[in-house]
């Protein structure tokens, strides 16, 4: 039997691993138009979330979609959630971003408009500094750590999240050490 797939499935089958957002680069690789999708966001099947970003209405909201959001705001191939969203993640300290902290590679411009709710970093990463979150790209808590105290956050936090990274196993000893000794230094 062969089953033709509309372009509304198509869309739905991309954004559903990406808490309800697709990039018309990435609906144009599974097959939907620039200008099918240009109509299925006049008829309100689809919301323009941002410049290049669409959201599929099918799929539930979720804690995690503005995170999702900023990631392909920022760069769907490589950025990566970083430093307080990162810690916020992980739970181990009373951190509350007030924005979204995406992280990307130095080289990379980003001229869009639309981030006002997010704080871009640059920074070159490497394969052993990334994790996954909830279908994400995300540093490792080790580097968050490392980001959040080079960039200033407050030293109580800090000082909370070294200890519940090291009782919830993110940090070794030797790495909860070393950071104590950075945040000493910091003072």
């Amino acid at each position: 039997m062969n089953e033709t797939m509309t372009d509304m499935e198509r869309l739905r089958e991309v954004a559903l691993d990406q808490h309800g957002y697709v990039t018309a680069s990435q609906a144009q690789e599974a097959g939907v138009s620039r200008p099918s999708l240009s109509y299925l966001a006049k008829r309100g099947r689809v919301e323009r979330a941002c410049r290049g970003v669409y959201r599929v209405s099918q799929v539930p909201y979720t804690e995690y979609d503005a995170k999702h959001l900023a990631l392909l705001w920022a760069d769907p191939e490589a950025a990566t959630l970083g430093y307080d969203t990162a810690l916020d993640a992980y739970g181990v300290c009373d951190v509350n971003p007030m924005k979204v902290h995406v992280v990307v590679g130095k080289g990379k411009r980003i001229s869009r408009s639309g981030g006002d709710a997010y704080v871009v970093h640059k920074e070159d990463l490497s394969p052993e500094d990334l994790s996954w979150w909830e279908g994400m790209r995300m540093v490792r808590f080790p580097v968050a750590l490392r980001q959040c105290l080079e960039a200033g956050l407050p030293t109580y936090l800090v000082e909370q999240a070294i200890e519940g990274g090291r009782t919830r196993g993110l940090l070794s000893s030797e790495q909860a050490e070393g950071m104590a000794e950075r945040l000493e230094a910091r003072k």
